[in-house]
């Protein structure tokens, strides 16, 4: 079973395999917030908030998923030639072999189009582990259609081929529309402590409480899971949330 250091992290994954979902202590009853109604002879009144705001956050998820995965620092290391590289491996230690101060990482497309911008106060590798961690991490990824995907996270966590990332401390995910300024209101926000991204899965997640806003709709979880293959959005435990009216959302 994963227990989540006190830090919040999570163990890192080794680069291989799907994996499983939510199990042991962070697998919580959901009977204060079913995600189909019980069978029952009587109908029963449906939860709109909550059906409602699963509807809307499964067409924005992807774009997050996304995101968060295509900032992977991995093939910066990877690919970065050491100038005075030595003859023979040291013994393994956990101190960094690489480190980058004030950076800011652009991937440039095919057709020349900025698509992946990373940035944060220190990048560094630990080669003993093979992982990367960043601090004042922040990541920019620009879907084809424009809109914007930011991650943002006071530090981020990286195993060595990229299928798992971990932000962690003030975690912000946000998702603007085609030609939005950084600073605008997001159509979609995912705020709280911990998410997880594991590539392989192409599941986001989070064992921690989660807030999250779509167009002045509000859900507060005590977790989630989003698993992008399977269109498939979970939470468990007590959860409340507050579904704005359509018209008054788009209202200026």
């Amino acid at each position: 079973m994963l227990r989540p250091a006190a830090d919040g992290r999570r163990p890192l994954r080794g680069p291989a395999g799907p994996a499983p979902g939510h199990t042991g202590r962070h697998a919580m009853s959901t009977a204060n917030t079913p995600l189909a109604p019980a069978p029952s002879s009587r109908r029963r009144q449906p939860q709109p908030w909550l059906w409602q705001l699963q509807r809307l956050l499964s067409s924005y998820l992807p774009l997050l998923l996304m995101a968060f995965l295509a900032g992977g620092t991995w093939w910066l290391v990877k690919n970065t030639p050491l100038l005075d590289g030595p003859s023979e491996k040291p013994a393994p230690r956990h101190i960094p072999d690489y480190r980058m101060s004030n950076f800011e990482i652009q991937r440039i497309g095919a057709d020349g189009r900025l698509k992946v911008q990373v940035s944060g106060s220190e990048l560094r590798h630990y080669p003993d582990t093979d992982t990367v961690e960043i601090d004042n991490a922040r990541v920019r990824a620009i879907a084809p259609n424009g809109s914007l995907a930011i991650a943002e996270a006071k530090r981020a966590l990286s195993n060595g081929d990229g299928s798992d990332m971990q932000l962690m401390g003030d975690v912000r995910l946000r998702r603007l529309p085609p030609g939005a300024a950084p600073d605008a209101a997001p159509e979609l926000e995912v705020r709280g402590e911990f998410v997880q991204a594991l590539a392989n899965a192409e599941i986001l997640r989070s064992h921690l409480p989660v807030t999250i806003e779509q167009a002045g709709s509000t859900l507060q979880t005590q977790n989630f899971e989003y698993r992008h293959l399977s269109g498939e959005l979970r939470f468990s435990g007590r959860a409340q949330g507050r579904i704005e009216p359509r018209s008054k959302a788009r209202a200026p």
